[in-house]
């Protein structure tokens, strides 16, 4: 393996495992991150693991991207999970924002505000005080689901007899949900400044080791930034689903842990990437340049943005498509690459003597 390669990735690993300030929010890596059932985090937790299990009390929001994310205990804020499989069963007071293989509110759950999601199969078996909408290839409403407000939703629904809904229920082709994803490390007062800071060393660290791959993905975003979201989307829905099939299996289990850990890392990486990719466009409409001037505005106009309630996480949601996209196509070209040229040296030392 490529020794730059794995210099960075150990950079990362040290990274995120670095403690946030006292007064940002907590954040926890791993290839399990375990909430016991005795223990109470009094900040809002932000988990990246192959597995995410909260057994105890979150007081605050809870943000996890994973393999899988189970909720057993009590979360007192809002709720966001990316992962294989997501299931509530415990209780969430506020709302519950999930993108997932399969997604699941248990028969015993709670969830106090509103479920939005986005998954291969959504099964609601407990109850919804407010609305849900949801976007799956199945959806189940189950004998003992109560919903108190709308059920919208878009696929194939299951209702069995018994299911309780306050409000309507309606399909909607474009549902148009509002996931709550942002970027990693959306700041929050101390915590802006930590995690700006950062973001900001991660980016410094590849630019600084990867001069011309970081540049060619900058360039690559801001010559076709349609192209490059779309392959980031393509990755950001794709890569939780292979996860699913490997947890299918004991023997895929491993490299589906493997795969959450690292899908968590390049997330992050392809945030800075996306952030890199606008300060280089933007001083490129200005007619100037400067790589590190360029890495230092796109990373602090992205952390601004945050502030702005709904278009904030939106627009941090765009940068990170923007450059997990560019840095899968430049991935790409450079294994294309390097596998040219192994075949060129395997053609010329077959070659006969003459």
């Amino acid at each position: 393996m490529d020794k730059r390669l794995v210099a960075l990735f150990a950079v990362l690993v040290v990274l995120a495992a670095v403690p946030a300030p006292a007064a940002a929010e907590v954040t926890r890596t791993g290839g399990t991150v375990v909430v016991e059932e005795d223990e109470t985090i009094d900040d809002d937790l932000t988990a990246f693991a192959g597995t995410v299990i909260v057994r105890g009390t979150v007081d605050g929001d809870l943000t996890a991207f994973a393999g899988d994310v189970f909720v057993e205990g009590r979360v007192t804020g809002d709720m966001t999970a990316l992962g294989g499989n997501v299931r509530i069963a415990g209780e969430v007071t506020g709302d519950v924002d999930a993108v997932g293989g399969n997604v699941v509110v248990s028969e015993d759950a709670l969830v106090g505000g509103q479920l939005e999601g986005a998954a291969g199969n959504v099964v609601v078996e407990g109850e919804v005080q407010q609305g849900v909408r949801v976007g799956a290839g199945t959806i189940t409403l189950g004998p003992n689901a109560v919903v108190g407000g709308d059920f919208v939703y878009d696929g194939d629904l299951n209702r069995a007899e018994g299911a309780q809904v306050a409000g309507e229920i309606r399909q909607e082709s474009d549902i148009g949900l509002d996931l709550g994803f942002t970027g990693p490390l959306v700041p929050n007062w101390v915590g802006w400044v930590y995690g700006f800071l950062v973001n900001l060393v991660l980016g410094a660290v590849v630019l600084l080791v990867f001069p011309r791959f970081s540049g060619g993905i900058a360039d690559r975003a801001t010559a076709d930034p349609l192209k490059s979201g779309g392959v980031g989307l393509l990755l950001f829905v794709g890569i939780p689903v292979l996860m699913v099939i490997l947890f299918v299996s004991l023997v895929g289990i491993p490299l589906g842990l493997i795969l959450a850990l690292v899908y968590a890392l390049v997330l992050w990486l392809g945030y800075v990437y996306g952030a890199f990719a606008v300060g280089t466009w933007l001083l490129g409409m200005a007619d100037t340049g400067g790589r590190w001037l360029a890495l230092f505005i796109g990373l602090l106009l992205a952390a601004i943005v945050g502030f702005v309630p709904i278009l904030g996480g939106l627009v941090q949601f765009l940068v990170l498509l923007l450059g997990l996209g560019a840095l899968g196509l430049g991935g790409r070209s450079q294994y294309q690459r390097r596998r040219a040229d192994r075949d060129r040296e395997s053609d010329v030392g077959s070659e006969p003597m003459s």
